[in-house]
């Protein structure tokens, strides 16, 4: 993730809340200061008029403010991709290359530079194709505005805007900083993409409008507040921005890895050290040492782990999900709550029309007639749509005309229409419920009716929308009441209970009122449990404690800003959760990059998409569960391959380092400590394409039940390779070279062998493993038999000797998997 380059944004730092310095708090305070102010007032401390600034004064203000943009710092490709050559495990390898090129060991050298290389190669590979949220956000900002300068409009980038310059917003604009309306008409904006809100919000003269925002109706001009970073909008990047750490799958390979490297870095060091002793050539021990490193060490543990996941992230784009970060993939696997953005996520962002409430004798129909003949379509109003699409399934308005059309505005809340037909010409009129009910002269009954109504919609999270018609006198005549809704999504029940019967607990965040989204859980069986994240802004520094229990027990936050829904994936981080979270606006962006598994959902904007870990491309939430399973399966394969990774390394480094220092011989030489390396990581690819059941629970590294096994499997390992080792040197007295070629092979076929015992709880007989993995398999040992037999870098044995250590190898198979239920029983597995 990028930073940004303005200083002071550049560290990261927190308060008892875990919310960076420029935050919420006083950024609220400074927007609800401003919001106060007269436009005479404002125009004062901007030093500025509505005949806006000078160019001299923007010029000596970009200066002080800078650029209107989201900067990021740029790293170099060929720095990053040397980068992954600097580390314990490259260093090691090194070391190896220049031990073996100065002992002249060409076959060695070679070998190790292509582990080398491989190791860099992935990695720089899997990093090259991250995303970037930043960038993204940026390209999100308006591109060209109408600005007022030395007295006259003109059209400049928006980025060249100052803090005191005078803009104009118009139809389709998007805000491009945020401004402080000047007097005049209000504007209808969309602030989906900022709030999470469905519906356009109306901003009247002197309202803060906030950069990011589109105007959907009106026209005004507007004074510039705040640019770039100290923007609402830019708030929220510093948010993305913030939002780095180490995932937990990145954590847990990297205590194995650690394991690994000091297990073997000890024995090496041993290794050398005994070898001082007995007087034997320092290089040439120390190149061995290394060389045993290396192949005991997971250098190749990268490869393994990306080809898993990314053949992962291969099923879940045939179904139209994308993957941006790899390890989300293996977080899915742990994931325990899936915080749910509600707009277009769990509902449809669409509004259709929940219910009709008639009065004044007249039927339900008559009234969605009368409010569609008040609507207009070409306008493409949200509301509008809802009641002509239900009115269009009655066609109750065919029989009618209209000769004149009032569209709504903020002051007078209502849309007009003059129309002819049915009983003759008269107006029709649909708005705001108090606005179209004074129109009406209403009696006491009449009020107590609607008030009575409209509090019981209101409670439910419905908008209500009142009706009217005049008769042939002119006096306006009270129709009835429509109640319009978000739907929820069709599939979204089925998805939160699918969810729940595999453990992960679904919570929804909102940035709309407590009764929508308390009616929207009640029809999702979400659970009742809703907070009021305004809370978060009052709530004492001794009191966080409980808040943070509020949350992990809340089924459900409303009234939710952006800041909310990051601090909200924070705590319950802080609380050993992993948290997936899904939304599809830039004010989900920094949750859902906060977010063990960030999910971007259908129709997202750029930002949330950069931001996110998945991205889904086509609208429903199937594919959400669908990927908790194959995280699920990606996690059994990465148990295998650790059990069997950590097995072997016990295995290889305690009957190396035991046979030198009891017997004073070196069991294999250093070309067959590579091959092997070379030949079990190969095979060892492979199970990434390997069969695995899917978890019923959540997963997470149980690393007791991992070494358990593991060490268990090791241990067994050394003591057949021992016996084999006595059968060898004392009852048919063989020669040492033939020996070490014996001991390669056994080493070979029964370190594959492992991993048939490692990928299964109970026997390795009762679930088949996958073709390619067997394939692989029987390959690689095809290649060490061959090697061993025809004298391949190695002393020949001959086709007897081999087949001996195979049957030798395939007999210790029950003794393994006894060993191996006995280690998942005492681990309490």
């Amino acid at each position: 993730m990028r930073r940004t380059a303005d200083a002071s944004h550049a560290k990261k730092r927190y308060n008892r809340k875990g919310m960076s310095d420029i935050q919420k708090p006083s950024l609220h305070n400074t927007q609800k200061r401003l919001a106060t102010l007269s436009q005479d007032d404002a125009f004062r401390e901007f030093q500025s008029s509505e005949n806006g600034l000078t160019s001299a004064d923007a010029q000596a203000r970009r200066a002080q403010y800078g650029w209107n943009e989201i900067t990021e710092k740029k790293t170099n490709p060929l720095l990053k991709f040397l980068s992954f050559f600097w580390g314990p495990i490259p260093w090691m390898i090194e070391t190896a290359c220049v031990l073996s090129a100065v002992l002249r060991h060409w076959e060695d050298l070679g070998i190790i530079t292509v582990l080398l290389l491989l190791n860099a190669v992935v990695g720089f590979w899997e990093e090259y194709h991250a995303a970037d949220a930043v960038a993204s956000l940026k390209k999100t900002l308006a591109l060209k505005c109408r600005v007022k300068r030395d007295g006259s409009w003109t059209t400049l980038e928006s980025r060249e805007l100052v803090p005191g310059d005078v803009i104009r917003l118009r139809l389709g604009d998007i805000v491009p900083a945020d401004a402080k309306l000047l007097a005049g008409d209000g504007l209808e904006l969309d602030q989906s993409m900022l709030t999470g809100e469905s519906l356009p919000v109306t901003h009247a003269g002197n309202d803060l409008v906030f950069s990011g925002s589109i105007v959907r109706r009106g026209e005004n001009d507007a004074l510039v507040v705040a640019t770039g970073l100290r923007t609402n909008f830019g708030h929220t990047v510093q948010l993305v921005s913030d939002a780095v750490g180490t995932s937990h799958f990145q954590k847990e390979m990297l205590r194995i890895g650690d394991f690994l490297i000091a297990f073997a870095g000890m024995l090496a060091c041993l290794l050398v050290i005994v070898g001082l002793f007995r007087r034997e050539p320092l290089l040439e021990d120390v190149q061995y040492a290394l060389i045993l490193a290396v192949a005991a060490i997971p250098a190749a543990m990268p490869a393994v782990l990306t080809t898993t996941m990314a053949l992962g992230a291969r099923f879940l784009a045939a179904k139209n999900a994308i993957v941006t970060r790899l390890e989300s993939i293996h977080e899915l696997a742990g994931m325990d709550i899936l915080c749910c953005d509600k707009t277009g996520t769990l509902t449809q962002n669409k509004l259709q029309v929940e219910s009709v409430t008639a009065f004044d004798s007249i039927d339900e129909a008559n009234v969605l007639t009368f409010a569609a003949l008040a609507s207009r379509k070409e306008d493409d109003d949200p509301i509008d749509n809802a009641i002509i699409r239900r009115a269009e399934l009655r066609d109750g308005t065919t029989s009618y005309s209209v000769t004149h059309f009032t569209p709504f505005d903020p002051v007078h809340k209502r849309t007009e229409a003059a129309v002819t037909g049915g009983d003759g010409p008269c107006s029709v009129s649909k708005g705001s419920v108090p606005v179209i009910l004074a129109l009406c002269k209403p009696d006491d009954a009449l009020k107590a009716k609607t008030d009575a109504v409209e509090e019981e919609l209101a409670s439910r999270g419905f908008r209500a929308l009142g009706v009217a018609k005049t008769d042939a006198s002119g006096a306006w005549h009270f129709l009835g009441i429509i109640a319009l809704s978000d739907p929820p999504r069709e599939d979204a029940a089925n998805v939160i209970q699918e969810a729940l019967d595999m453990g992960v607990h679904v919570k929804m965040i909102t940035g709309d009122q407590l009764p929508i989204a308390r009616e929207t859980a009640r029809r999702l069986k979400l659970g009742g449990d809703i907070l009021d994240a305004s809370v978060f802004e009052n709530t004492s520094h001794y009191k966080i404690g409980q808040l943070d229990a509020d949350i992990e027990k809340a089924d459900g936050f409303a009234k939710a800003f952006p800041d909310h829904k990051f601090y909200i994936v924070e705590s319950l981080q802080k609380h050993n959760h992993v948290v997936g979270m899904t939304g599809d606006g830039v004010n989900d962006a920094p949750a859902l990059h906060k977010a063990d598994a960030g999910i971007a959902v259908s129709g997202a904007t750029d930002a949330a998409r950069s931001a996110a870990d998945i991205v889904l491309l086509q609208p429903g939430l199937n594919v959400i569960i669908e990927a908790i399973k194959e995280s699920r399966r990606i996690f059994k394969r990465m148990t295998s391959y650790a059990i069997y990774r950590i097995a072997e390394t016990t295995r290889l480094l305690l009957f190396i380092t035991l046979s030198v220092l009891v017997f004073h011989f070196y069991p294999i030489t250093a070309v067959m400590v590579i091959l092997l390396a070379l030949l079990n990581d190969g095979a060892i690819l492979s199970i990434a394409f390997d069969r695995a059941n899917v978890g019923t629970a959540p997963q997470r590294w149980n690393m007791h039940v991992i070494l358990t096994v593991s060490s268990a499997l090791g241990t067994i390992g050394v003591a057949s390779s021992f016996l084999l080792f006595y059968l060898c040197e004392r009852v048919f007295d063989l020669p040492q070279d033939v020996i070490q070629s014996l001991m390669y092979l056994k080493l070979s076929v029964a370190g594959h062998l492992m991993i048939f015992h490692a990928r299964t709880r109970y026997s390795m007989f009762d679930n088949r493993p996958a073709w390619i993995l067997l394939a692989a398999t029987i390959t690689t040992q095809i290649l060490a038999t061959i090697i061993v037999v025809y004298g391949v870098f190695v002393t020949p044995i001959g086709w007897t000797l081999a087949g001996l250590v195979w049957v030798y190898a395939l007999a210790w198979i029950p003794a393994n998997e006894i060993v191996k239920r006995a280690a998942y029983r005492l681990a309490g597995a």
